[in-house]
């Protein structure tokens, strides 16, 4: 298999695992599993949790929460594994001029120290820094298969100079970190029900919001922080800090749009971007309003992927058109 082929399939898994993530937490299954890397001493659940009972005598033990999560685990695993192969190909092609090496390594140790985020988001009882952090981590993997992908496929291309557009894609890539960084905070420490009104957090209501206690990413070790340990008025700023931030998104997503528009060939891929964004705004509304049911919440999740996608398209091609790589690499080593 080509490196090309086989980054595009780890995209794809990438995907999947970063989109199970999503399902295993708003499902409320990242204890569902109480040990790493298997699940109640096993790789295989089975049928019956009778024979569990034994070994976990103070755990509740839920099937379908353990089934969840070890999914999410096969999935992750199958990524790794296509991540070593792309480190392999490397190493075989270091002598290649303008091969990216140390992309392709660089991403290797990332998906070892999200194995290593993945075991403590257990042992630490979704300790909410440790799965944001899990959550930004895949995020950032699938950033940098594509970012590889996109080098592999512009190889041979000819070089262009970054534009004052492309710089400003880059504002647009880290403003869009930014809020999903403070959407997995949200998230993990179960603000989304935070506020009642999708406008003032919560109408015709005084509220308190207490910015020093939700935003401190520096919290007890120990107590299980499923459901989340925060008081009120500390989840209702960390929301209402998460609309900030997706205000801002907006603004820089329509100054990057109107400093681009001008280019023909990327009016397509803006206009895919800024559909996605209102398609996201819109799900934002609709979760407040309907009290975050399961569906509303997964569809909020996989747009925010979605607009990741869009933005990292958006950032290769705003240097303009170029050409296709021609060469294949493939794992030739001697």
């Amino acid at each position: 298999m080509t490196a090309l082929r086989l980054v595009r399939a780890a995209i794809v898994l990438a995907l999947v695992v970063v989109l199970l993530g999503g399902w295993t937490r708003l499902n409320d299954a990242g204890l569902g599993c109480p040990d790493w890397p298997g699940c109640y001493g096993t790789w295989v659940l089975p049928s019956d949790h009778v024979e569990l009972t034994q070994g976990y005598p103070e755990v509740v033990i839920d099937l379908r929460k353990g089934w969840i999560e070890m999914i999410h685990r096969y999935a992750a695993a199958l990524l790794g594994l296509a991540v070593l192969g792309l480190a392999v190909i490397a190493l075989c092609n270091r002598k290649m001029a303008g091969y990216p090496l140390m992309l392709s390594f660089v991403l290797l140790g990332l998906v070892i120290l999200q194995g290593l985020f993945g075991m403590w988001t257990v042992t630490l009882k979704l300790l909410p820094i440790i799965v944001t952090l899990h959550l930004m981590g895949g995020l950032a993997t699938l950033t940098l298969l594509m970012l590889l992908e996109q080098r592999l496929r512009h190889l041979d291309s000819l070089k262009s100079q970054p534009t004052g557009a492309y710089m400003g894609t880059r504002i647009l890539l880290f403003c869009l970190f930014l809020q999903l960084l403070l959407g997995g905070w949200t998230s993990t420490n179960y603000a989304g029900w935070a506020c009642s009104d999708w406008l003032f957090c919560n109408a015709g209501e005084t509220v308190g919001y207490d910015f020093s206690t939700g935003l401190d990413p520096f919290m007890a070790i120990g107590p299980n922080y499923e459901g989340g340990l925060l008081e009120a008025p500390a989840r209702a700023a960390i929301q209402v800090t998460h609309r900030l931030g997706a205000l801002l998104l907006i603004v820089v997503s329509c100054w990057v749009a109107l400093a681009l528009w001008q280019r023909k060939y990327l009016r397509l891929h803006i206009t895919l971007f800024l559909a996605a964004l209102c398609v996201q705004v819109l799900l934002g509304i609709a979760n407040i309003v309907w009290m975050l049911p399961l569906g509303l919440a997964v569809a909020h999740h996989a747009v925010a992927v979605l607009l990741l996608l869009l933005a990292l398209n958006l950032h290769d091609r705003a240097r303009g058109p170029v050409m296709e790589a021609s060469h294949e690499y493939r794992v030739v080593c001697g």
